[in-house]
């Protein structure tokens, strides 16, 4: 289904992190090399070194060729869906045999609600089946999950390896601290010899620490090094401590109680054929009950469920463990982390770049999140446009109305997700991770409003809320589970109940998720599995072609100025800088629509000056004029700096013939706003001294750079470089000495040492 897309190009932000970055293109293997690639992603400050090595490993066994990054990136979305499915697999496993906290002694198992975390059915009987077993279910999650339109970009735009690397480490750890807790109730055991192993103190005492360290080891170390890929890595110990809340609710020791004789009322379960923590299974379709509304009369045969008297120590109260493991590695590096932002997200020139401020940001993102559940679950072509730059900003509670609704809505959702909680656990959870993972990119953090690969993980915490129910059984088959022996499998003596666990173990399970309506869910089921194979199947024919890509996103998304500027683009990249191709004509309408549109970068204005310039076309001073006046109106963007770094190189390289007094206003207006950027410095810097041949405006600029960005050697070489040219080698030995400072791994040995040679330098 993806394999049509393998074969396109690179789009947007690939660029800057990929193709017109050296540093992920080194020429061997060695050391510093591979630091050097390690470190030099312009995506974040934080480097991002584990995608950029990535990338760096695919050019040294392929080059830039874009298919073998994008089969890459297959490989790694397939892995992630594996680990969706063992994932899954564990937490429906798990939510069918975790028991909540223990009752009273002496209470009733039915009318006081002590059964499991899934609820009985209404005829009293034990829990009967979820005829799609867990595997099943789990399966269904995991392909609807791989083939879901939302996640295409994961695999196609190349540049969100970042994600999928970050959150491959992320599903690592939830699997293994489900594992960890499992272990800790004692609800990894599966078999009476596996219980008699785990009966006495000092076993007991063996899996629960395991478990724990387990745990410990889960929430951390994948953490760590998935934010070596991408920041959103962070979120496990969240997503965990949902997982927690929703399934295992903090409890500690054994889930299951002891006899007073100390036997393990576990393996006494397996032996008498009574459930963990169900009542009997009746031995007829319409079990009765005593007028006093106790426990449902059965045949003879069925065994009791007589409650012990004594509690093991510890058992059904809140794990301390737990509970300071998430205060270490959640609330108090949350807190850090929010003492260290606020001061910075308050201040107002940090939104200078943005056509939005944190309140109208907040706001906008109220929309967009209930417009992410709607993409992900029932996606349009139109709505998964990829470029999302046309966005209206909510500027308040009405305007539009819809942001009102969405808040509504969105508030609706937490308390059904609380309702949900006691009584269908993993739909309640898939809601909370879904929610959850928008708190890092949709609440104040300053980044852009939307992207579609956000949801990468969210999507799963939505089809673990969607799937199950509509993959639950039928509430007409529920009443008694037969095993293939026949006969009810809870009145059959141990053999019933031994089967059951060891169905469940092996991804069956008998339940009460029975529902009504079993053909319409199956049927809507199978119609979204094939709506999103569809469009998936679609887009991905798109993305394998970069003309085809170009107009069929400028078609699903008109308004954007992004993607009117991908088109001209793209058909000036086809008219090889040709004046007599047809694709040159073409060019011109998508970018001067690009230009025009609000809230447009400088991008379209700098690839038409660029592409008449090239081919010594005139060039319109409206192109000029409106070029300057963005400049002018706001703080450059990554975007503008970008055009304006492609025009000082086309000059440079004299493929260009730009006006010095045209490009002198763009620059003067760029900097006029507080606070310029390192890299705006450095290229002004550039352009003045190879350009304009002022050295003293050229060397002042790169001094400027150098302070803003201290960190970035590229900006270093330079200002040394031009000290040397000037022969003020004193000042140069000192830069270069502070230079040597940031070589770390050596991957600026090759620098250093061309600088070395140069006059009067040692």
């Amino acid at each position: 289904m993806y394999w049509p897309g393998l074969s396109g190009g690179y789009l947007f932000d690939d660029y800057p992190n990929i193709v017109d970055n050296h540093g992920v293109q080194p020429h061997d293997a060695s050391l510093p090399s591979l630091v050097e690639a390690a470190l030099s992603s312009p995506s974040s400050e934080f480097k991002r070194p584990l995608a950029s090595l990535s990338f760096a490993a695919n050019y040294l066994a392929s080059g830039l060729d874009p298919y073998w990054m994008k089969l890459t990136n297959l490989a790694i979305h397939l892995l992630n869906g594996l680990l969706v499915f063992v994932l899954a697999r564990a937490l429906l496993v798990t939510a069918s045999f975790a028991p909540p906290d223990l009752p009273p002694v002496g209470a009733h198992p039915v009318r006081d609600g002590f059964s499991s975390i899934e609820e009985h059915s209404r005829t009293g009987c034990a829990p009967t089946g979820l005829k799609p077993r867990a595997g099943i279910v789990a399966a269904l999650i995991a392909a609807g999950w791989l083939l879901l339109p939302i996640n295409l970009t994961g695999v196609l735009y190349v540049v969100q390896r970042m994600e999928s690397m970050a959150n491959l480490f992320v599903l690592l750890g939830l699997i293994g601290y489900v594992a960890g807790r499992r272990r800790m109730l004692g609800l990894a055991a599966s078999t009476p010899s596996d219980l008699r192993e785990e009966g006495s103190k000092q076993g007991r005492l063996s899996a629960a620490s395991g478990g724990f360290l387990l745990c410990l080891a889960s929430v951390t170390v994948p953490t760590a090094v998935g934010i070596l890929a991408k920041e959103t890595a962070v979120m496990l110990p969240l997503y965990a401590l949902l997982i927690e809340w929703a399934v295992f609710r903090f409890r500690s020791g054994a889930a299951l109680t002891r006899r007073e004789d100390g036997r393990d009322q576990r393996e006494a379960l397996f032996r008498n054929g009574e459930g963990l923590g169900n009542t009997p299974c009746c031995a007829s379709e319409e079990p009765s009950s005593d007028p006093a509304g106790h426990l449902p009369r059965s045949s003879a045969s069925a065994p009791s469920m007589a409650l012990p008297r004594v509690l093991p120590e510890g058992a059904g109260k809140n794990d301390r463990r737990i509970i300071t493991l998430f205060l270490a590695v959640l609330v108090l590096p949350m807190v850090l982390g929010l003492a260290w932002l606020l001061p910075g997200i308050l201040q107002p020139e940090t939104w200078a770049t943005r056509d939005f401020t944190l309140g109208t940001r907040l706001l906008s993102e109220a929309r967009i999140v209930v417009d992410y559940i709607v993409w992900t679950l029932l996606p349009t072509p139109h709505a998964l446009s990829f470029y999302h730059d046309d966005f209206p900003i909510s500027t308040g509670l009405l305007a539009p109305w819809t942001t009102l609704a969405s808040m509504v809505f969105l508030a609706a959702l937490v308390a059904l997700m609380l309702w949900l909680r006691p009584r269908r656990p993993l739909a309640a959870l898939g809601i909370a991770l879904f929610l959850g993972c928008q708190l890092l990119t949709g609440t104040i953090l300053p980044l852009e409003l939307i992207y579609e690969h956000r949801n990468y993980f969210a999507s799963f915490g939505l089809l673990l809320t969607v799937i199950p129910l509509l993959a639950a059984p039928s509430r007409r088959s529920a009443p008694c589970a037969r095993s293939s022996e026949g006969g009810c499998p809870e009145t059959d003596g141990g053999k019933g109940i031994a089967h059951r666990v060891r169905s469940y173990e092996n991804g069956g399970g008998e339940t009460s998720d029975a529902l009504p309506f079993a053909l319409p869910r199956y049927v809507l089921l199978a119609g979204l599995l094939l709506s999103w194979t569809a469009l998936t199947a679609l887009t991905a024919y798109a993305w394998g072609n970069p003309l085809r890509l170009a107009a069929d996103l400028a078609a699903r998304a008109p308004q954007s100025p992004r993607a009117e500027y991908e088109l001209g683009r793209t058909y000036i990249v086809y008219s090889h800088y040709d004046p007599s191709s047809p694709f040159t004509r073409l060019a011109y309408a998508p970018l001067e629509k690009a230009a025009a549109l609000p809230d447009a970068s400088i991008l379209p204005e700098q690839a038409l000056i660029f592409m008449n310039a090239r081919m010594h076309l005139p060039i319109k001073d409206a192109w000029w004029d409106s070029l300057i006046a963005k400049l002018t109106a706001r703080k450059s963007t990554v975007q503008d700096e970008s055009s304006l770094a492609a025009l000082t190189q086309c000059v440079r390289e004299r493929r260009c013939d730009l006006p010095e007094v045209r490009m002198m206003e763009a620059f003067t207006a760029a900097l006029s706003h507080p606070d310029p950027d390192a890299r705006l410095l450095a290229m002004y810097g550039d352009y003045a001294w190879n350009v304009l041949e002022d050295h003293q405006l050229g060397l002042r600029m790169t001094r400027a750079a150098v302070k803003v960005s201290p960190d970035e050697p590229a900006y270093q070489i330079t200002l040394i470089r031009m000290l040397a040219a000037q022969g003020r080698t004193v000042e140069a030995e000192q830069a270069l000495k502070q230079l040597a400072t940031l070589n770390i791994g050596g991957r600026i040995n090759g620098s250093l040492a061309e600088l070395h040679r140069l006059p009067g330098l040692r």
